[in-house]
């Protein structure tokens, strides 16, 4: 059996939204769960399906997307919120995404003039576009470098 305060409090989290699972045992052991109380807890709701990782990871990728991010961003986020490698394929094969698109989008959300004045300046929005996470294909397309 386990300990239903533990329960409580998982499920108070998920209902503010989804979590993956490293995230939700990490905000237990603050609340000063202990390790033996969160492991039986969390594996009863992965299995009746409460908490998911890939929920988790298609709801971070929605999220990011409205924000204008890349997949390197995306992608490196989900691995620190404690995906497995596996998982973050299923999440990145689930979505049909036109990243050039997003990139192009981003670019012009950022710097609504698409005048580059000098080499500073065309410095200074590939370094935009890379931090968003766009690898520099998606990026020379956006600048129309090619």
């Amino acid at each position: 059996m386990y300990n239903k305060d533990v329960k409580k409090a998982a499920y108070s989290l998920l209902s503010r939204r989804e979590h993956s699972a490293k995230e939700l045992k990490e905000k237990l052991v603050l609340r000063e769960y202990q390790v033996a109380d969160i492991e039986p807890v969390l594996s009863a709701l992965a299995e009746q399906d409460i908490q998911s990782d890939l929920r988790f990871g298609e709801s971070l990728l929605r999220t990011r997307l409205t924000k204008g991010y890349g997949w390197s961003y995306i992608c490196a986020e989900l691995k620190q919120k404690g995906l497995a490698s596996d998982i973050i394929a299923q999440v990145e094969q689930t979505q049909s995404i036109d990243w050039f698109e997003q990139a192009k989008n981003a670019y012009q959300k950022r710097f609504p003039d698409p005048k580059i004045y000098d080499q500073k300046d065309k410095a200074k929005r590939i370094r935009f576009l890379q931090y968003r996470g766009f690898d520099f294909e998606q990026i020379s397309a956006a600048l129309n470098l090619d």
